[in-house]
């Protein structure tokens, strides 16, 4: 007995699975029909996804694709400063989330959120705008803008929410109010 189960599971260990002439067939064709689809797929792939648009070549469209991410601006330090107005702010940075009301933002135009937030002030306004809150990371996203500029962008937003906000006064402007009202106490 232990002879002839000995050459029977050597047969085993050679043995194909195909066992019928249909399944031959099916891997025969199998083995032709999957590569050809492989390659199809792949031409497809190659061929099929570099297509431009009719205006890709177009002198706009080429600019814009080569443009530079960045710029360099020289200043001079000693130059007068020039500040952004509240609404130019407002549209560089402020009106991403703003306009749209994104991330719990305060939508201008929005009279109830908006006068509930203007209600402490604008300096308390400009404390949370300076740190950041909730969402809104500090200086609003923009680390050169200044505190007046910030300020006025608060101003302008609120007041376009329906708050009756005062414009702040300009950095250089506040200065030399008190020195002009000391010169005069002299002269007396």
């Amino acid at each position: 007995m232990t002879q002839t189960s000995a050459p029977a599971s050597e047969a085993d260990e050679h043995s194909s699975f195909i066992k019928t002439p249909q399944q031959l067939i099916v891997v025969v064709l199998l083995a032709f029909l999957v590569p050809i689809f492989g390659i199809v797929l792949i031409l497809q792939i190659v061929t099929g996804g570099m297509h431009a648009g009719p205006g890709a070549l177009s002198p706009e469209a080429v600019s814009e694709r080569i443009r530079p991410v960045g710029t360099l601006e020289v200043v001079d330090a000693n130059a007068p400063k020039s500040f952004r107005t509240g609404e130019e702010i407002v549209k560089t940075a402020c009106m991403a989330c703003h306009g749209s009301g994104v991330a719990g933002a305060h939508k201008i135009g929005d009279k109830a959120a908006w006068g509930k937030i203007a209600k402490p002030g604008l300096e308390t306004m400009l404390k949370n705008a300076i740190a950041g809150k909730g969402s809104m990371p500090p200086r609003g996203g923009l680390p050169d803008v200044s505190d007046y500029e910030l300020a006025r962008a608060i101003v302008f937003m609120a007041n376009q929410s329906g708050a009756s906000l005062k414009e702040p006064a300009a950095p250089g402007a506040a200065a030399p109010a008190p020195a002009a009202t000391a010169g005069a106490k002299k002269s007396k």
